[in-house]
C-alpha cells in the first residue's frame, strides 16, 4: 500500500487546536516506521513513476507560473522537490515527523530552502497551520486523504486557505477499483471487495502498524466543495494501467504496458474510466465572488 495520507474555521480569534484522530495517529506512526525506507521502496517502481507524470502534468495544465502551493501529506517531498524546481513556492505539511526529517534533508541537498517551507500537520488540523497562504493551489498525493472518515471537514477547511480563483487538486482512492475487481477472478475476494467497506473503514497495515482507511466517489468532492469551487476536471488513475502494487507488470509484458498507457492517456477523463482507477484526480477552482 502507498503512503496514504476538520476543522471549521470564523476568524482566527476563534480557532482552537485539535489533536489528530487516535487512527490518524496510528497512520503517522506506521509511515513515520517506514521513512526511512520509503524512496528505496517506491522509486524505482515504475509505475509508481508513472503515476507521478501523470498527476504533474494534470496540474501543469492549469497552475500559473511561481505559484505558492500548500501540499498535504507530502512525505518525503518528491513532489515538493519538482514543483519547486519548477519554479513554484510549496509549503510541504505532513503528520509523520519523521517524513519530515526526510523532506527537509532532500530540500538542504537540493538547496530548495528558499522555495520549500516545512511544517509538522495533519490535514484535520489545517487551522493550526503556521503558513495559511492563501494559496494559488492545494494539493494532496496518492491517497492521503483516504485516512479519514470525515474528510467533509477537511473539505470544508480549504476556501480559507485558498485564493480566489485558486485551485485545489486532490488524488484520492474511490470506492471502486476495476483492477481489484478483478481480483475476484483468482479468488483474491478480500482484495476485490476491500473498498465495499463505507462506514467503519476498511483496515490497512504499514510496517506493522494497523489503521483505518475509506473510499470516496469524485462526487463527494464536488458537492461538499460545490458552494465556494467549480469542478475543472476529473480523470482515473490506474483505471487501465495496472496499479503499482504490480510492479513487476511493465518487465514481465512490457508492450503491453506501453499499449495501455496510451489508453490511459486517451481516456483516462472519460467514462467509465475516470470513475474505475486505483485512484481519481480530482481539480476544483474556488470562485471569484
Amino acid at each position: 500500500m502507498e503512503y496514504l495520507f476538520l476543522v471549521f474555521t470564523i476568524d482566527d480569534q476563534h480557532m482552537k487546536t485539535i489533536s489528530p484522530s487516535p487512527n490518524e495517529q496510528l497512520a503517522a506512526q506506521a509511515f513515520n516506521r517506514q521513512s526511512s525506507v520509503f524512496d528505496h521502496l517506491y522509486t524505482p517502481n515504475q509505475i509508481i513513476q508513472y503515476k507521478r507524470k501523470r498527476v504533474r502534468d494534470h496540474i501543469a495544465a492549469f497552475l500559473p507560473d511561481q505559484s505558492r502551493i500548500l501540499e498535504l501529506n507530502a512525505g518525503t517531498g518528491e513532489d515538493a522537490i519538482y514543483f519547486a524546481q519548477q519554479g513554484h513556492t510549496v509549503h510541504a505539511t505532513d503528520i509523520a515527523e519523521n517524513m519530515q526529517e526526510q523532506l527537509r534533508a532532500k530540500v538542504a541537498a537540493h538547496n530548495l530552502t528558499s522555495r520549500i517551507s516545512t511544517e509538522n500537520c495533519s490535514f484535520t488540523a489545517l487551522n493550526n497551520l503556521q503558513h495559511r497562504g492563501p494559496y494559488d493551489l492545494i494539493f494532496s498525493n496518492f491517497a492521503g486523504l483516504n485516512c479519514t472518515g470525515e474528510l467533509d471537514k477537511v473539505l470544508l477547511s480549504f476556501s480559507t486557505l485558498v485564493k480566489p480563483g485558486g485551485y485545489v487538486t486532490l488524488v484520492i482512492m474511490p470506492s471502486f477499483c476495476l483492477w481489484e475487481a478483478l481480483m475476484a477472478l483468482k479468488g483474491d475476494f478480500k482484495t476485490a471487495f476491500r473498498r465495499s467497506t463505507k462506514t467503519a473503514g476498511t483496515t490497512a497495515h504499514v510496517e506493522g502498524t494497523y489503521f483505518k482507511c475509506w473510499y470516496y466517489r469524485p462526487s463527494y468532492v464536488r458537492n461538499v466543495l460545490s458552494k465556494e469551487f467549480e469542478h475543472i476536471h476529473t480523470e482515473g488513475l490506474c483505471s487501465i494501467v495496472p496499479p503499482s502494487y504490480l510492479e513487476t507488470f511493465p518487465l514481465k509484458l512490457p508492450r503491453l504496458y506501453k499499449q495501455l498507457v496510451k489508453a490511459e492517456a486517451k481516456f483516462a477523463g472519460s467514462f467509465p474510466w475516470k470513475y474505475i482507477g486505483d485512484y481519481f484526480v480530482i481539480t476544483m477552482k474556488r470562485r471569484i465572488a
